[in-house]
């Protein structure tokens, strides 16, 4: 501003040179900024002290930054935030202070520009890079100009277990909350991780196919299963698929970071979703026995699981067959527990094997000279004898596999019409593989005048014995038990 009348602005100088009483001289005041509070401007810095910066922004006085003026960190030290020279930017706060001073701050200035730049972020989805100032609870603070949160589950696609391993390194996020008038800033970094490997997982998919076997990362263990880590996307094992022999809990067999050959089963591409198994890249068990054993050969096993039905045997690693109670010992049983126990080593005939199904029949009274068991375990050998039937005991997957479904049985005993199919053979089949008459399926009994084997319901009521000799005369006990028994409620019918 020119304060002088008599003064005149050299032409062509912009108004930098004025012309006094015949004499160019500088105008001043031309080159001093003209300025508002709140506005941003730019400067250099000249000078730093403990809690102030000093910048040179064309004014007729310095501007002064105070040392909580210059970032949102807490508790800095100027010269970590500035440098001498370096060209800054900072907002006009006050114009001037009761000391004449220009009070400006680089924080609220880089507030500013931040918000806009946050502002347009948020609206286009593009991603913001910050670094990570601060590790609070439930997540990170992330200095984007403004304070950004960045929730623990948001940090990675995985949970992280230490959040201090990212104080200090900058990150990339994507903003999915905002409110400017509470200056809320909510981040993921998590969005930013899914988005890129979005296409990565395609290709992964087009990739694969079923039958394919691929190497991948156990990158987590739940309880119906383990997740591998195709480089980029996860597919799941499940508990089933773990192993040819009953897993309990996929950590019996595995842990995190363990590197696995797994197969292929199937692909759902719609919703991403990819089907492994561990066990189809190991020996199938099972195709031993049916290439190695036929019925009627005999072997020694170890009784995995005794129910009230019979007893589970494992004769090869995860391959169990079923000794039904009927096939137990050659007199009448009342619990499998009065024979075997878990852990005993058994011989055992094989009855049938059901290659389609995966079921294997056994019979102990079948094996010759069979004194049972080979060897007791030492665990069960001091177990007392139970008075009565056992108690039903639940049966795991692979036995409910190798066996009878158990709620085909009933609870108290096992009548001969509920003999699991394994321990039962055909009239013709008996014929030609020399069973003994004493296993035939009752209804097949009947038609071939084969004797059935009694299931306790089946053993003879002392009332039934009295009739049957009331009216026949008396006889042999062996001839009444060896014919059909009738319920009252057959007799009463007949009667």
């Amino acid at each position: 501003m020119i304060e002088n009348p008599e003064a005149k602005v050299v032409e062509g100088s912009n108004g930098l040179l004025l012309e006094i009483d015949g004499q160019i001289v500088p105008n001043y005041d031309a080159t001093l900024k003209p300025l508002e509070e709140g506005q941003v401007v730019t400067g250099h810095v000249v000078r730093i002290d403990k809690d102030e910066v000093l910048v040179d922004v064309g004014y007729k006085s310095e501007g002064v930054i105070p040392a909580g003026e210059l970032s949102i960190r807490k508790s800095i030290d100027p010269n970590d935030e500035v440098a001498l020279g370096e060209e800054v930017d900072a907002l006009v706060l006050i114009k001037e202070d009761p000391e004449g001073r220009l009070i400006i701050s680089k924080k609220r200035a880089r507030f500013e520009k931040a918000w806009r730049r946050i502002e347009a972020a948020a609206e286009s989805g593009e991603p913001v890079k910050g670094n990570v100032i601060e590790v609070v609870k439930g997540g990170l603070i992330i200095d984007l100009g403004v304070r950004g949160f960045l929730p623990a589950s948001l940090v990675d696609i995985r949970r992280v277990p230490n959040l201090d391993e990212y104080l200090g390194t900058e990150i990339e996020t994507k903003v999915i909350e905002l409110n400017r008038s509470r200056n809320n800033v909510v981040l993921s970094r998590r969005a930013v991780l899914e988005e890129e490997r979005k296409e990565v997982r395609q290709q992964i998919l087009d990739r694969l196919q079923p039958g394919l076997v691929v190497e991948g990362q156990i990158s987590n263990i739940v309880d119906f299963g383990a997740f591998v880590d195709l480089d980029g996307i996860d597919g799941l094992i499940h508990i089933s698929e773990l192993s040819w022999s009953h897993v309990n809990h996929p950590s019996e067999i595995l842990k995190i970071g363990d590197t696995v050959q797994v197969k292929v089963l199937d692909i759902d591409r719609g919703r991403q979703r990819i089907s492994l198994g561990l066990k189809q890249t190991q020996e199938d068990p099972w195709q031993r026995i049916v290439d190695t054993y036929n019925v009627g050969d005999e072997l020694e096993g170890k009784v995995t699981k005794v129910v009230t039905f019979g007893a589970f045997v494992e004769i090869l690693d995860g391959v169990e067959g079923l000794v039904h109670i009927s096939e137990l010992a050659p007199h009448h049983v009342e619990s499998p527990r009065e024979v075997v126990h878990p852990g005993d080593e058994i011989r055992v005939k094989i009855i049938e094997i059901d290659s389609e199904r995966r079921r294997l029949s056994l019979s102990a009274k079948r094996v010759e000279d069979q004194i049972l068991p080979i060897k007791r375990a030492a665990e069960s050998a001091s177990e007392p004898e139970p008075d009565g039937a056992s108690e039903p005991e639940p049966v795991s997957d692979s036995q409910a596999d190798a066996g009878t479904e158990p709620e085909a049985i009933a609870p108290e005993a096992v009548a001969p019409e509920a003999v699991a199919p394994e321990a039962a053979v055909e009239p013709e089949a008996a014929a030609e593989t020399g069973v003994a008459p004493d296993t035939v399926a009752p209804e097949a009994a009947a038609e071939a005048s084969v004797e059935p084997a009694l299931a306790p319901e089946a053993a003879v009521e002392p009332e039934a014995v009295a009739r049957e000799e009331a009216e026949t005369g008396g006889g042999e006990q062996a001839d009444l038990q060896a014919a059909p028994v009738e319920s009252d409620e057959t007799a009463e019918q007949q009667g």
